[in-house]
């Protein structure tokens, strides 16, 4: 399995981005996955994951601004930002949890 995250970019405060994690395989739709994000300087943390069911958890930073979802028939996870905020910027990898594969991240940069 293999995971290709994309989206990334520059974007003012308030704006919104959508990233996107793709898998190859036929078993994407088995296992929960994720979003992190690591700032300059700071350890990575979990921005976001989904079960193989659809459940959410968000942590608090993102609460109400992102939306973590997937596609199972386009084996692609998606994380949609709104309201984007400058302490939001950082690189942001995918992860499958179960076999513990990374995505090679993208970059999200917030203008004030």
């Amino acid at each position: 399995v293999q995971l290709q995250a994309s989206g990334g970019g520059l974007v003012q405060a308030g704006g919104s981005l959508r990233l996107s994690c793709a898998a190859s395989g036929s078993t994407f739709s088995r296992y929960p996955m994720g979003w992190y994000r690591q700032a300059p300087g700071k350890q990575r943390e979990l921005v976001a994951s989904i079960s193989s069911g659809g459940s959410t958890i968000y942590a608090d930073s993102v609460k109400g601004r992102f939306t973590i979802s997937r596609d199972n028939a386009k084996n692609t996870m998606y994380l949609q930002m709104n309201n984007l905020k400058p302490e939001d910027t950082a690189v942001y990898y995918c992860k499958q949890f179960e076999w513990d594969i990374w995505g090679q991240g993208t970059q999200v940069t917030v203008s004030s």
